[in-house]
């Protein structure tokens, strides 16, 4: 179903055992196709026979003949059958495809794996056996289990889906900066160059600098500008002011244009940089428009994943607001914020226990005011960095208590930075959601309310549900029942798997900024 409650024109049917990888519905997806539709974008290709080439469905190129087309769910099932891709269109400027699922455990061992292949900070290893073991052995299965179920479901193995992201994000950065081939081979993944050439050429048949435009457009002085498309409706105006209400003076600022800027610290490969960005969004193309510090550049690929995460940007809500458009009617274009650092959302959560999002975005301040390190930047508003994990990790003793923090938020503030420093706790989009929660409340001072916000916002989760949430019983109406958090989780029920999306659209309908409890 769509957002509006109508029948979606892509609904994929059953699989069958003759048929174990999932199809959609081609004559559907050609309708799709013949409107040019954005809502569709990155949700299936389309491969034409005659030029050997697949599109995106927003494509403007003349509609193909029917009987030219094929049709995709992912790119890589379009490369794999040897398409290649649009040099118009550019499939790699498409949101990816999100298939959730909290019931078939076939289904969400493969959303697992995409997610953890998606983040380019993993792609660092470019030895296949050892990156398809390292993955197999974080999901806890064998390397020969996961490729049949991967194989199963999307049709290509995990390594050709992996090559496939790595080749177009290379095309990206090939199209739209002027980094060396040598500098945009590394940071897509590729351990040299001569194995970035031969991947281009084998699956693009041509050159890496055949692809290169005469003049890259997407440098200038002040950084390096890409785009990154996303399916409407998306409610622009909502996002910017969620992420406006929590701002912290010297690391982020939103103008009146607007553009949101913000400075960011990345440690990769054994080593920390530092940098800012800036994001406006181009509501007439569905896309946003990112421009990143040139102190950043090499690190470009896991930028545009933190990015897309941290404004949703991949967000499918024709399949969300099939679940969630009758009690929310007014929230289709809502999405779930997220934050570029994981673990700066972390501690914010843990400031904004039981008080209002305005006090807590002052002990923030305070926070960022004693421990964030300087930067310079071209912008006056940007000048420092939100704290390291490894300094909060030493703030003891009083050095916390005296910006006005509690003790029992002092205490997980510290638990919380220890186990990001110190044991390697995951806070992003390819963490393992239910044993990180589970570490999370282990911690001291960090309840359900606040591990359920992390995963919902940092660890990217769509079924979160802080069910102890105040202004939640407000906006739901439970506040005043016996056990007003049972009676929500209960009414929650019928949202999944998109319980972040409900809550974030209860908290619109009700206006209110929730001050979260931890009990």
């Amino acid at each position: 179903m769509s957002e509006n409650g109508q029948s979606d024109p892509c609904t994929r049917p059953t699989m069958t055992a003759m048929n174990p990888i999932p199809r959609i519905d081609d004559d559907a997806c050609y309708r799709a196709l013949c409107s040019h539709d954005a809502r569709f974008d990155g949700r299936f290709f389309t491969a034409v026979t005659s030029t050997g080439i697949y599109c995106r469905p927003v494509c403007r190129v003349r509609t193909p003949r029917r009987e030219n087309c094929r049709f995709f769910e992912h790119a890589a099932q379009a490369e794999h059958a040897g398409f290649r891709p649009c040099l118009r269109c550019r499939p790699e400027l498409a949101p990816l495809e999100r298939h959730w699922s909290l019931e078939d455990a076939s289904t969400i061992l493969v959303q697992q794996a995409t997610l953890w292949l998606d983040d380019p900070q993993h792609w660092l290893d470019d030895d296949a056996g050892t990156m398809s073991e390292r993955l197999a052995a974080r999901l806890g299965v064998s390397d020969r289990h996961l490729r049949r179920v991967f194989e199963d479901r999307l049709g290509v193995s995990p390594l050709q889906y992996l090559l496939t992201r790595k080749l177009l994000t290379a095309k990206q950065l090939l199209a739209d900066t002027d980094m060396p081939v040598t500098q945009i081979a590394l940071a897509s993944g590729f351990a040299s160059v001569r194995r970035f050439n031969a991947a281009f050429v084998e699956h693009y048949r041509l050159n890496p600098t055949q692809l290169r435009r005469e003049t890259a457009r997407g440098h200038t002085d002040q950084g390096t500008t890409v785009r990154l498309g996303y399916r409407p409706p998306y409610d622009v105006a909502a996002t910017l002011a969620f992420f406006r209400q929590r701002m912290i003076e010297g690391v982020a600022f939103l103008d009146e244009q607007p553009r949101l800027g913000q400075t960011l610290r990345m440690d990769l490969g054994g080593k920390s940089h530092t940098g800012w960005l800036l994001a406006e969004f181009d509501e007439t193309r569905h896309q946003l428009v990112l421009r990143v510090s040139d102190s950043l550049r090499e690190l470009l690929p896991p930028v545009i994943h933190r990015v897309r995460a941290a404004f949703d940007l991949d967000a499918d809500p024709t399949a969300i607001n099939a679940v969630l458009h009758s009690p929310f009617p007014s929230g289709d274009g809502l999405r779930v914020p997220g934050a570029l650092d994981g673990f700066e959302l972390a501690v914010r959560a843990v400031l904004g226990q039981q008080i209002t999002v305005a006090a807590a975005r002052t002990l923030a301040q305070r926070l960022v005011n004693k421990f964030g390190e300087p930067i310079d930047t071209p912008f006056a508003q940007l000048t420092r960095l939100f704290p390291t994990p490894a300094v909060l990790a030493q703030a003891e003793g009083d050095a916390l208590g005296q910006l006005g923090i509690v003790k029992q938020r002092q205490a997980a503030i510290v638990a919380l930075a220890r186990g990001v420093a110190e044991q390697g706790l995951v806070l992003n989009g390819s963490a393992d959601v239910p044993a990180t929660i589970t570490a999370l409340k282990a911690l001291p001072g960090i309840g359900d309310w606040t591990a359920q916000y992390i995963a919902m916002r940092a660890l990217r989760w769509p079924d979160a549900f802080p069910a102890g949430d105040v202004a939640l019983h407000n906006a739901l109406g439970v506040r005043d029942l016996k056990h007003p958090a049972r009676e929500a989780e209960a009414a929650s029920l019928a949202w999944k798997p998109w319980r972040s999306y409900a809550v974030i659209r209860a908290w619109a309908a009700g206006q209110v900024a929730s001050p979260g409890v931890d009990l």
